[in-house]
């Protein structure tokens, strides 16, 4: 089946906001962290809660990253307001597990009660250990250590999206393909750089939406907005990583052959993404669970506008044309947001409600 994408500009890719689903606060009983940090001598005493003072060290990857300097005022605050003594400590960078190893081992000798540690690597895991044995309590923050019992708790945010990006194509530049891709990236909460281009996001960092998390882009592959491009694109990208959880599809017979080949592989819960909104496949695969969302536009009607409006200026010279919609360059026929499994804040209906309207043709 050969389809291409309707070329409109501007989609602005509502289904991206779905995957704040995948963003969902992750809060895991027996994870933890296994990076470290420097030693740190930086105290602060904690006025409120009732009882003896407890001491608790907060263990950062560095002192540089905003990430991690909002981290220590959370912890200062909290510290404040319940009779905790804060002592903070970081890696000189990020990575640097001989630093937290240190920070660590100085927790245990000053005889703390609790750990707070954001971790650089497994290097962290056996002082995590000797801490736990001499009964401090150890908790992760928003990096879930490898194996996830090093720890007593992880407390973080939603889990890593690892991501494959199906494209239209990749020798030429075409707005829909590039609006579309950019549109979820933004919606994700990536940084897009160049918002005329695919492909110059940093490959990781931290997304925002939802609860925010980490993010990895495993690839951009073309897929000619075709099912069967669609499934061998999706395969390149598996070849790269099989860790893949979200997959953005530039339509839905792409992501018809993403969602194929992803079952090939044994991967069932990755969370794929798409435009168009048409009842096949799009609506169809809402509906049985194998899209996650889709972002449905409505030809039609576009088509529908279009004639109407070219009567109107010939019949008064040009007098009639439109304007744009508010702050947008071109008139926006309407776009929805198709997913049975609304997130809060989102607003979206449902596949069968898109069913009704498919394409604006009902």
């Amino acid at each position: 089946m050969k389809y291409l994408p309707p070329n409109r500009r501007g989609t602005r890719l509502a289904a991206a906001l779905a995957l704040t689903a995948a963003a969902s606060l992750t809060f895991a009983a027996c994870g933890g962290g296994t990076e470290t940090g420097a030693p740190g001598a930086e105290a602060s005493e904690g006025g409120g809660g009732g009882g003896e003072a407890v001491a608790v060290t907060l263990i950062t990857k560095d002192n540089n990253n905003p990430f991690w300097i909002s981290m220590q005022k959370g912890a200062e605050e909290a510290a404040a307001q319940n009779n905790v003594t804060l002592t903070k400590a970081a890696g000189a960078k990020d990575g640097d597990e001989d630093g937290q190893v240190k920070a660590i081992e100085a927790a245990v000798a000053r005889g703390d009660k609790g750990i707070l540690i954001t971790p650089n690597g497994p290097g962290v895991n056996s002082a995590i250990e000797s801490a736990k044995s001499s009964g401090i309590y150890v908790i992760a923050l928003d990096t879930p250590p490898d194996p996830a019992d090093t720890v007593d708790l992880t407390i973080a945010n939603g889990k890593k999206a690892t991501i494959a990006m199906l494209d239209a194509f990749n020798d030429k530049v075409v707005t829909v393909d590039v609006n579309r891709d950019q549109g979820f990236l933004t919606g994700m909460g990536i940084d897009t750089k160049d918002k005329a281009k695919n492909g110059d996001e940093a490959p990781t960092g931290k997304y925002t939406s939802g609860k925010g998390g980490d993010y990895q882009i495993v690839c951009h592959e073309p897929s000619q907005g075709a099912q069967d491009e669609g499934k061998t694109g999706m395969e390149s990208c598996l070849s790269k990583s099989k860790d893949i959880n979200t997959v953005y599809t530039i339509n839905e017979p792409t992501a018809a052959g993403a969602v194929e080949a992803l079952s090939a592989a044994g991967i069932k819960d990755a969370v794929v993404v798409s435009v168009d909104g048409g009842c096949s496949p799009g609506i169809a695969m809402v509906k049985d669970g194998t899209l996650g969302a889709t972002s449905q536009q409505y030809p039609i009607k576009m088509a529908q506008m279009g004639v109407e409006t070219i009567k109107k200026m010939v019949d008064t010279n040009g007098a009639e044309k439109p304007a744009n919609s508010p702050g947008l360059d071109f008139v926006d026929a309407g776009v929805a947001l198709v997913t049975d499994k609304p997130v809060e804040g989102v607003e979206s209906i449902t596949s069968a409600e898109a069913e009704k309207v498919c394409w604006g043709g009902k």
